[in-house]
């Protein structure tokens, strides 16, 4: 019996004994640490390295290492939200990650309530240029997200809808487009609106397919391109929809299932004029649920009522939703 145990334990022994961690030089651990944080699919695949020994776990929280985290390692779910998700994004903010000051203004203002701290995170990622937080800020500004309907500022909105769109952020490019074509925050050019619209179209479609020849290299049974929707939209949407938290009587979500925003006073976003359904944040949110859904659906509340009556009403196209 002793000579049978006799071999394990040497092996655990030499295993116990060599560690090959240890011999490397912080400087390669860090430079190793700070692609996978850049590159991980998600949260998931970059922490379960770190649990394998302590001096991962020590040197993979380290602020040189959660700077360089990238959205999808940021890309926590509203499933799998606890105070262990918040504790890893702070630190990340901490260590000056843009990504995750986005990520945690948004979550903070719009799920957990608390829309001065996630206003100000959202506002030092936009003081660094990053364009989905400008636009997210635009869109408060447009909507008084947060405050009372005099608390909205036109201008303001549309100012930093235009730096988002300089920097490449197709949505506020949208929906400048829509603001310049309706003299909406910013005197009236109707040309260069529709230039802005079908630049935008331009990056959609360009990006649509791009991920549906990456798709389909997998997956031969795709027929058409998919929209991807961004982390942090998927978690507000996953957060509302769950039940985790309800919205309080009077408010409503905005109706494109990319967005997951949810109004914070009543009658904060504006109803489809016609058949007065559905709710959005944006202009550019109304265009793209028109384009994806809406258009199909779409009819005026007489025709509803006129439907119920007489159990069979044709499909009513309503061209002045066609814009963008």
């Amino acid at each position: 019996m002793t000579h049978l145990n006799k071999k394990p334990r040497l092996i655990e022994n030499h295993l116990n004994k060599v560690n090959h961690i240890d011999d490397l030089p912080d400087d390669l651990v860090f430079s190793i640490l700070r692609k996978l944080s850049s590159s991980a699919s998600s949260p998931a695949d970059f922490l379960n390295v770190l649990i394998t020994c302590k001096r991962l776990n020590r040197l993979g929280l380290h602020p040189l290492v959660l700077s360089r985290a990238g959205a999808q390692t940021l890309a926590v779910t509203a499933e799998k939200w606890s105070d262990s998700a918040h504790r890893f994004l702070k630190l990340c903010v901490n260590a000056g990650n843009v990504d995750a000051c986005y990520a945690l203004g948004m979550i903070r203002f719009y799920c957990l309530q608390n829309p001065v701290s996630g206003a100000s995170l959202m506002a030092r990622a936009a003081i660094k240029s990053h364009a989905p937080a400008l636009y997210s800020l635009s869109v408060i500004q447009f909507n008084g997200s947060g405050g009372n309907k005099s608390d909205k500022n036109l201008r303001a909105g549309v100012a930093l809808c235009a730096r988002s769109a300089y920097l490449g952020h197709v949505d506020a490019l949208r929906e400048l487009g829509h603001c310049l074509q309706d003299g909406y925050g910013v005197p009236r050019d109707v040309a260069e609106g529709r230039r802005l619209l079908i630049q935008a179209n331009a990056r959609e479609l360009t990006g649509s397919l791009r991920s549906y020849l990456s798709l389909k290299s997998g997956d031969e049974t795709l027929t058409e391109p998919v929209q991807e929707i961004r982390p942090v939209n998927r978690f507000l949407k996953e957060w509302f929809d769950s039940g985790r938290v309800v919205l309080a009587e009077g408010l409503r979500m905005c109706s494109h299932g990319g967005c997951g925003r949810p109004e914070t006073r009543s009658h904060e976003f504006r109803r489809c004029s016609v058949c007065g359904k559905v709710n959005y944040c944006s202009r550019g949110c109304q265009a793209l649920d028109w384009r994806v859904k809406h258009k199909m659906e779409c009819a005026p509340l007489d025709l509803w009522v006129a439907e119920a009556a007489i159990g069979d009403v044709d499909a009513v196209e309503v061209e002045n939703h066609a814009a963008g």
